[in-house]
């Protein structure tokens, strides 16, 4: 079958399959670029799709856009010494044309870093600013003139740094036209330019499939939906509010009423969950989907809120599959146990499970919780509630854990004081169980590299480790990390892997092309 593909002209589709699997793994896209002509022209886009998201600490590839520059632009960048002749003057490929995401925040913060390092003469603050100003706009117009197609644009702050790049955007609105997901992070409470900046983006939205909230953003999103110029009431079908405050917002079920097609609700760290908020979703003639539901120290939980959970919860039935809990030591034992007998009974489709805080009392009701859904569950992230651990609690953790795991596990992180006797327990029990990132910290002296390369590392059980061990991390051991890499197994910084895996940065994978 693939003899006949290839030689039936395929190839190019083939290979592109191979080189987007290493989509977000930049150093492997690099190496793909050097392999042949076909590999690097099927590499480049992927690599310039999100350049502003790479960790870098000088941004050259701001150079190669600049190389777009008119003669006037140029000119006046010159005047400031940010650009020279020197700037190279052919380039393989029209960069700019393959970005899809932009994150506005992430974009002026790399060109500042960007100017802070090119800038050869001093400038006062204030001129530096303008300088910082006018160079986004600049880039900005680069993007415009050479019609880039953005597939998902975050705007993570709203202040006067964005109102000259905001104001570009709605005179060439047809550069955004085709946004599939925006993320809105609201930290302004100026409501006229709400209004006038905002509203006119989304209402020049025809395919938008995907809205995320944040902070005051709620009474925005209400007012959008409920005018007259939205248009993608037929094509929204993911809403995400992540640190919203529902208090006072009325009118809840008429707002979702409005949306024809939706099929993904997400709730991450919002407050204010309680029987007001329940009440206008109970009124809802169409389901509540609920996928996500994360639960913080800005949800307080108290006996009523419990109750409006589990109406939430019904009226969501079996749409649940990501839950996280993380409310701090101080939360009454009880309720928590009221909380996880709760999500045990409506819990059924479970893809990814975050359990922090908990008491050590509770144990035996996760690992009920945990065996109840290990057939869907793929992700686990577990931590006890740090002022009541002791290496005991950690040792029935481990010790019963490891016989419950599924056999196929994307993701696991484990944060628990343990000696390295309870791990060598857990690591034998869960030898069936592949994990491909696996993140461990440990607060105890014991070390446990020992059992990591003897069950995991020459095992091959998983692909990528990370491990923190009270002030030392793994990735800082060139001859560790040289020896994994000979099993295949990669070794990243704890907190790299860690925060590339929690529910905010799933559900924002979520992705519509």
């Amino acid at each position: 079958m693939t003899c006949s593909k290839i030689f039936s002209g395929d190839l190019p589709e083939l290979t592109y399959g191979v080189i987007k699997y290493f989509q977000n793994d930049f150093s492997t896209l690099h190496s793909c670029i050097l392999v042949n002509r076909l590999w690097c022209r099927l590499a480049i886009p992927l690599l310039w799709e999100n350049p502003f998201s790479i960790s870098t600490t000088k941004y050259k590839f701001i150079d190669i856009y600049f190389h777009n520059l008119n003669n006037e632009f140029k000119t006046k960048l010159n005047e400031y010494k940010v650009i020279n002749n020197s700037l190279t003057s052919n380039t393989l490929f029209n960069y700019p044309m393959f970005l899809k995401y932009l994150n506005m925040l992430k974009f002026i913060s790399s060109v500042k870093s960007w100017l802070s390092t090119g800038v050869k003469t001093s400038y006062s603050e204030s001129k530096f600013h303008s300088i910082w100003i006018d160079t986004c706009v600049s880039l900005f117009k680069i993007f415009i003139e050479n019609e880039v197609n953005l597939h998902t644009l975050e705007i993570e702050l709203l202040n006067t740094y964005l109102d000259n790049i905001t104001e570009l955007i709605l005179k060439n609105i047809n550069s955004i036209h085709n946004i599939k997901n925006l993320d809105l992070h609201i930290l302004n409470s100026n409501e006229n330019m709400l209004k006038n900046h905002i509203s006119q983006m989304v209402n020049s939205q025809n395919n938008l499939k995907r809205m995320l909230f944040s902070t005051n953003g709620l009474r925005l999103w209400q007012s959008l939906l409920l005018s007259n110029d939205y248009n993608c009431s037929n094509t929204l079908n993911t809403i995400i509010f992540y640190y919203v405050d529902f208090k006072g917002i009325i009118n809840l079920d008429k707002t979702f009423e409005q949306l024809n097609v939706l099929e993904s609700i997400h709730i991450v760290n919002c407050s204010s969950l309680n029987a007001g908020f329940t009440q206008q979703i109970s009124n809802l003639t169409k389901p509540f989907k609920l996928k996500s539901l994360f639960i913080n120290r800005v949800s307080k939980i108290e006996s009523l809120q419990i109750e409006s959970l589990q109406i939430l919860l019904q009226k969501s039935g079996d749409y649940l599959e990501n839950f996280g809990y993380d409310h701090g030591y101080k939360c009454d034992l009880s309720l928590k146990q009221q909380l996880l007998e709760l999500i045990t009974k409506y819990y059924k489709n479970a893809k990814f499970l975050c359990l922090f805080s908990f008491e050590s009392q509770m144990s035996f009701e996760i690992f009920k919780l945990v065996e109840n859904i290990k057939q869907s569950l793929n992700y686990l992230s577990i931590g006890l509630s740090k002022p009541s651990l002791t290496v005991g609690d950690s040792t029935i953790i481990l010790q019963n854990l490891g016989q419950i795991l599924p056999s196929k596990l994307e993701f696991l992180s484990l944060s628990l004081d343990f000696r390295e006797n309870d791990f060598r327990v857990f690591l034998e029990n869960s030898q069936n169980t592949f994990i491909n990132k696996l993140v461990i910290m440990q607060s105890y002296s014991d070390n446990i590299t020992y059992c990591i390369k003897e069950f995991i590392m020459k095992k091959k059980r998983v692909n990528y480790l990370a491990i923190r061990h009270i002030n030392s991390d793994l990735s800082d051991l060139k001859d560790e990390v040289s020896e994994f890499k000979l099993y295949n197994v990669e070794v990243r910084n704890y907190h790299d892997l860690h925060l590339s895996f929690n529910i905010y940065s799933l559900i924002k994978k979520i992705d519509y092309l």
